[in-house]
């Protein structure tokens, strides 16, 4: 039977540590490999730990971690107890703050015996291997740390039986205890189960079986600074090329800062708020100098923006409110600058027929504008999640766990438009051109400042409603050609 100990009170995941091999009792500085575990665990949201310590063979360890499954509530984080990894590693899974089903895996694709293949897709595993199961075009390698979300868990309990009547039965080959975890892998994948790829960068994470590789990869974990590498990850890989290249940067040296001095994510988006309304005030003067300085304000405020979420993902404060504030926070600081610009066009003017020349038309078409760009691309992101719900019991049908290859059931490729797009998003060139065609808030901050400083008003709304529009007729081609595709 499982052994139980409370490590932390506050959080609602609870861990499951596999410790049925020799392996767990390799020494390292800390005690013994089982100890390292259990003294990381205690850093990361983790209330209880079940440690697996009877050795009965895989299906006992499998019919072990089905009952723990059972009387769990919460998140539950399978580990092996050979396992040598950064806390950092184990952080990148455990504390996302979706808490949802995810697997530890590595972008090296090198597989080993400790190391089964996986191949990833859009941040998720959609193959996963052991000994028994062939993973053809295989991109990943599973580091052994499994998360499921309390949704899963009676999916994992009746996997875990499946797999242990298997085992039982020798209808699985050789297999052997070392593979519990990544027997479970296997199955949640096959069954359906979204599975979020938690990617290790340059951390590291390895099983070991002996006392020499166990040396090896706790000297290893020396090479990499943690923090460093969390700064990095904080982050968006995925931003604007105006963020990547002239603000994320440099930014992580103010999200140091911030957390030096104590700065939760929501007073950095206040800060930035107040700045983009100094900004606005500025615009309003209508002086070329109060122009220039407006812009300078803006480009800050939006660089503020930028701490704010990697902060967040620093910390991993992440709150609901948090994310609501940050999204209400982009569309009040565009707008008012949008108000100070009208302003400061209209300084000692008439502003009688919708201001001289028509600048607070201008400015009201920008704001709609840019509202039903924000209105396609909310709605089309709440459709996909209602299909996700709605197609979760068809859209993917279960495979047999006694498939020992892919059976040829790989991805599709796409055809037509969208197996274009996605050649065009391999090319580094055109990848970042699909990006600034979107006009994403970084350009757009950037087209509104440089605009106001060297020009005026209208020339700033002129080119917004342009690139605006654009990006309008860009973005809703892109949705209906994913809808149909």
């Amino acid at each position: 039977m499982p052994k139980s100990t409370t490590t932390r009170q506050s959080t609602t995941a609870a861990a499951v540590v596999l410790a049925t091999t020799p392996a767990a009792k390799l020494s390292c500085a800390d005690g013994t490999l089982l100890d390292r575990i259990n003294d990381q665990l205690v850093l990361l949201p983790v209330r209880d730990v079940h440690v697996v310590s009877q050795g009965g063979g895989l299906g006992a360890d499998l019919r072990g971690v089905a009952k723990i499954a059972r009387i769990c509530t919460g998140t539950v984080v399978l580990l092996p107890a050979d396992l040598v990894a950064h806390t950092e590693a184990l952080a990148v899974l455990m504390e996302h703050p979706a808490r949802g089903t995810g697997a530890l895996v590595s972008s090296d694709a090198t597989v080993g015996p400790l190391r089964p293949p996986a191949r990833l897709q859009h941040g998720r595993v959609v193959a996963a291997g052991s000994s028994f199961h062939v993973v053809p075009e295989a991109n990943a390698t599973f580091r052994g740390v499994l998360q499921v979300g309390e949704a899963d868990l009676g999916t994992l309990a009746d996997i875990a039986d499946e797999l242990a009547e298997l085992a039982e039965t020798g209808r699985l080959g050789p297999v052997t205890p070392i593979e519990a975890i990544d027997l479970l892998l296997v199955g949640l994948v096959r069954s359906g189960v979204p599975v979020r790829a938690a990617r290790i960068g340059r951390l590291h994470a390895d099983r070991v079986a002996a006392q020499s590789a166990a040396d090896l990869a706790v000297t290893r974990l020396a090479d990499v600074d943690e923090v460093k590498v969390r700064l990095d990850t904080a982050v968006k890989n995925n931003d604007g090329f105006f963020a990547t290249f002239f603000v994320s940067s440099w930014s992580p040296h103010l999200v140091r800062l911030a957390a030096h001095l104590g700065l939760t994510p929501n007073a950095v988006t206040g800060i930035s708020v107040g700045t983009a309304v100094l900004a606005a005030v500025w615009f309003s003067a209508g002086t070329r100098q109060a122009q220039v300085v407006g812009a300078v304000l803006l480009l800050l405020s939006f660089v503020l923006d930028c701490v704010d979420g990697q902060l967040a993902r620093f910390t991993r404060t992440f709150t609901p409110l948090g994310a609501w504030a940050d999204g209400m926070a982009d569309r009040f600081k565009e707008y008012i600058v949008y108000v100070g610009l009208a302003l400061g066009y209209t300084a000692g003017l008439d502003a009688g027929d919708g201001g001289p020349e028509g600048i607070w038309r201008f400015a009201v078409a920008a704001m709609i504008l840019q509202t039903l760009r924000h209105s396609i691309d909310f709605s089309y992101k709440g459709a996909v999640a209602d299909a996700k719900r709605i197609g979760a019991a068809w859209a993917r049908p279960a495979r047999s766990l006694l498939e020992s290859a892919d059976g040829g059931r790989g991805a599709v490729p796409h055809q037509g438009v969208m197996g274009l797009a996605q050649r065009l998003e391999r090319e580094t060139l055109t990848r970042w051109a699909k990006k600034v065609i979107t006009l994403p808030i970084g350009e757009r901050m950037a087209l509104i400042a440089v605009t106001a400083a060297l020009y005026n008003a209208k020339t700033t709304f002129t080119a917004l409603l342009v690139c605006g529009g654009v990006a309008c007729l860009y973005q809703l081609g892109g949705k209906i050609v994913r809808s149909i595709g």
